[in-house]
């Protein structure tokens, strides 16, 4: 378990974010604080992370080496947020998705900590030269944008300021690494980063095929689960090239003149019209009815088949 001495991790903001970092850190065995405006969030926060790591345990997927009660041990609240990055290591931000109110708490943080804390945005879209312009402890700061759900996804995108120093890239992958987490570094800061642009490519093109009625929006899921998403469990699209040729050279002498013609016909960025929202929704609606009750259960589902997916990718890799 981590010592106080090697300080603890702050979590800034208590929602689903948030409490998913404090049950990371926590299995990582780091002392974690929890910080939010209002005592009554991290009231419920704490107790929503009670009942998971419960249900986590049972299901025999809670991650790290303590208990359950172990690692709520080492999570604490704290109202106050001169008292919560005392002694703090690692700070992660969490509040929501707004660049003036991140600046905020950026700026509020930069005036009270000291050189040696690493000041992380949990951001998905925000760039860090947006994000941190300005601040005195630029080089400690970085984005590690998690993917949701955060637990079960392992992957944390790591794009620095380009001003941040190189120690805080190194540090802040090690400590993703160290939580059970696979950090990976952007080198430049790009909007949307590394994730949201390949998302928004096949969201992109699995919309305008939906609309020109090429497809239907179930059959194109199909595509993904039954196909594309099979291997993408396991290997990505380069190595994908790689396997499915006698390498990537031999891959591009085949394939490249083919790709080039597909890729000519593809259309512009679409305009996500309501029509054809309200066509997919139709659709989705068939599997997953759009109220509270039906999302959150089907939800649940995503994450229960994404813990066994997690188990199983730890069985059939090599480390």
């Amino acid at each position: 378990m981590a010592s106080s001495a090697a300080g603890c991790v702050v979590i800034v903001g208590s929602g689903v974010i948030g409490r998913s970092w404090a049950m990371l850190f926590a299995g990582g065995g780091f002392q974690v604080k929890l910080y939010d405006i209002e005592q009554q969030q991290i009231r419920n926060a704490l107790e929503n992370i009670r009942k998971e790591m419960k249900l986590l345990e049972q299901a025999g997927a809670l991650k790290g080496s303590l208990s359950a009660e172990e690692q709520l041990s080492l999570i604490s609240g704290c109202p106050n947020i001169q008292e919560a990055v005392e002694g703090a290591m690692h700070i992660q931000e969490c509040v929501p998705e707004d660049l003036e109110l991140k600046k905020k708490i950026f700026a509020q943080l930069d005036s009270i900590v000291d050189d040696r804390v690493i000041l992380s945005s949990s951001t998905s879209c925000l760039m860090p030269s947006k994000l941190f312009a300005g601040l005195v402890h630029v080089k400690q700061c970085i984005v590690a944008h998690p993917v949701n759900p955060p637990y079960y996804i392992p992957l944390v995108e790591l794009v620095p300021h380009p001003e941040t120093a190189p120690t805080t890239v190194d540090r802040t992958h090690a400590l993703m690494k160290k939580i059970g987490q696979c950090p990976m570094r952007v080198q430049k800061e790009v909007a949307g980063f590394v994730l949201n642009r390949l998302q928004y490519a096949v969201i992109s093109e699995a919309w305008r095929l939906v609309e020109e009625g090429i497809v239907s929006p179930s059959d194109l899921d199909l595509v993904m689960t039954e196909g594309l998403g099979m291997r993408y469990a396991f290997i990505g699209p380069l190595e994908t090239m790689h396997l499915n040729a006698e390498g990537m050279l031999s891959y591009c002498d085949r394939y490249s003149e083919g790709m080039k013609h597909v890729l000519k016909t593809f259309g512009p960025i679409p305009e996500f019209s309501r029509a054809t929202a309200e066509k997919v929704n139709q659709d989705m609606c068939v599997k997953v009815p759009d109220d509270p009750e039906h999302l959150a259960a089907r939800r649940q589902w995503r994450d229960e088949c994404l813990m066994r997916l997690a188990k199983l990718k730890s069985q059939v890799q090599p480390q």
